[in-house]
């Protein structure tokens, strides 16, 4: 009895045909692959009972000096604290302008330019589009600082759960968003409605602005054809995104303290929190690729499900696309609409590891990563509630899986019976399997099962070509290694091994 391994690598592959993914996981939703298994992610709990009032789009998560913890989370219209209770604080300023929960797309006559692009097909160029309302959040010492990219005023809440949060002396205004820097500087991005301004607090002091000989404020404009959409500390730079192109702010010190310079052409972020900061770096989501910087220029990220992604995402809603990282297993998810949809419906997930992607369906709108709270803490946007993920098994009804591309069964000539599986689960009873053949790659499909997995499973089939889904059971914390099929070709039997390992 000779062994016939197929190999299945780890992740999800879903560019171009059907046929290119033949001996790869082509689909999943709810999985993950670690330490050479197929098994499913974690489940979700509510962090607090106390929905915010809308979507919540810009999370921020701090202890203050007293280890006191505490999450800053913002809509389009409020902004509130929650202690590490769960009880929530509308900490809204009186000076706040509401923005836009949803981007505005004007439609009919007269919003673009007459005979560009094709009739009935999607415009790519969206100029007039106003983007939904984001926040960016950051940590002044143990205070936080926010800003809205709508309403574009800086702001300061000093801890007090009986007060709100308060605008900055002396900050200017108009801004897109904000970051601190490794160096404590209040950095203002976008400043003024000018898209390409950067301006500068001075050192350890936000209230002072206009710079002197006796400070280090400052600003400078980036050289560049985009708009500035948000910034990130990374390897001791600040890395500004736009919509076009990446730079870098470093510092230098009087009398100039910060010179910027360009590392990446055609690399821009395709929303203001698109991005995450990990180990390897900065990552973030472009138009219609992913890019990382680490130092030195900005690199482009192999992605093994980029057809899918940017094949059937909502581009007048992409301002909504949100990054959390969950660095307990290596992974950056981003959460994004997909074309059918106006709000987050799907998730694309990179670990940056083994350098895999997944795929799958769930409605999240920000998040941030575990540290200041054991795990990662996202937004859902069906109850604009806030939950904690990897704990339990639960997904609200959905149900783990994971399908392969085409698989040959035997020399991809002769058509094959397969008669039994001889499975590796580590719990027998909690995956099905299910079996989907096909006589030619354009052929009908004919579907098998689902089989519970037993050791060994009695299966009866034939065909040339065999697509493989297993299906977890909810609620169960299952894995799955390596299966076995038997297969019988003229009177003689092969075994096939369904392998799984590292890609």
């Amino acid at each position: 009895m000779a062994l016939i391994a197929l190999d299945l690598p780890a992740g999800v592959y879903r560019n171009g045909t059907d046929l290119q993914s033949s001996g790869r996981w082509r689909d999943a939703n709810l999985v993950r692959w670690h330490d050479d298994t197929l098994r499913p992610i974690g489940g979700w709990r509510t962090r607090s009972d106390t929905a915010s009032a809308a979507k919540v789009r810009g999370l921020h998560a701090w202890i203050d000096n007293s280890s006191d913890r505490w999450i800053g989370a913002g809509s389009y219209d409020k902004l509130y604290i929650y202690n590490a209770a769960g009880t929530q604080y509308d900490i809204t300023p009186t000076a706040f302008t509401s923005g836009n929960e949803n981007a505005l797309n004007p439609v009919g006559f007269g919003n673009s330019f007459y005979g560009q692009e094709y009739y009935g097909i999607a415009r790519q160029e969206a100029t007039t589009i106003t983007p939904a309302t984001t926040w960016a959040m950051d940590s002044w010492g143990e205070n936080m600082v926010a800003c809205s990219s709508s309403d574009g005023k800086i702001y300061e809440w000093a801890l007090a759960t009986g007060t709100i949060a308060a605008v900055v002396s002396n900050a200017p205004t108009g801004c897109r968003s904000i970051v601190v820097t490794e160096e404590r500087f209040l950095m203002a991005l976008g400043v003024g409605g000018n898209p390409r301004k950067v301006q500068w607090s001075d050192r350890e002091d936000n209230t002072t602005w206009t710079p002197s000989a006796t400070n280090e404020a400052g600003d400078l404009e980036l050289q560049t054809s985009g708009r500035i959409q948000c910034g990130v500390k990374v390897q001791n730079q600040t890395l500004i995104l736009t919509d076009t192109d990446a730079h870098v702010a470093t510092y230098s010190g009087p009398p100039y303290v910060y010179g910027i310079e360009r590392v990446g052409t055609s690399c821009g972020i395709i929303s203001t929190q698109a991005k995450a900061v990990v180990d390897i770096g900065a990552v973030w989501m472009g138009r219609r690729a992913f890019y990382s910087y680490s130092g030195g220029t900005v690199n482009e990220v192999d992605c093994d499900v980029s057809d899918y992604v940017f094949s059937d995402i909502n581009l007048s809603q992409i301002s909504k696309v949100c990054a959390v990282s969950n660095a307990n297993f290596g992974e950056i998810w981003w959460f994004y609409p997909s074309a059918s949809s106006n709000e987050n419906n799907r998730y694309v997930v990179f670990n940056y590891n083994d350098g895999t992607w997944s795929i799958g369906v769930m409605d999240r709108t920000s998040g941030v990563d575990s540290g200041v709270y054991r795990q990662p803490i996202i937004a859902s946007a069906s109850d604009n509630k806030l939950y904690e993920h990897e704990i339990g098994f639960n997904y609200d009804g959905a149900e783990p899986f994971a399908e392969s591309g085409p698989i040959s069964i035997g020399d991809g000539e002769n058509v094959m019976s397969v008669t039994k599986m001889i499975p590796d689960e580590k719990t027998q009873g909690n995956v099905d399997a299910t079996f989907k053949t096909r006589f030619y790659p354009n052929d009908v499909e004919r579907t098998y099962g689902p089989y519970s997995m037993s050791n060994p499973t009695s299966l009866r089939f034939t065909g040339r070509q065999v697509r493989i889904r297993i299906d977890g059971i909810t609620n169960t914390d299952w894995r799955i290694g390596i299966n076995r099929l038997e297969v019988k070709q003229g009177g003689k039997r092969l075994a096939c091994l369904i392998r799984r390992q590292r890609y």
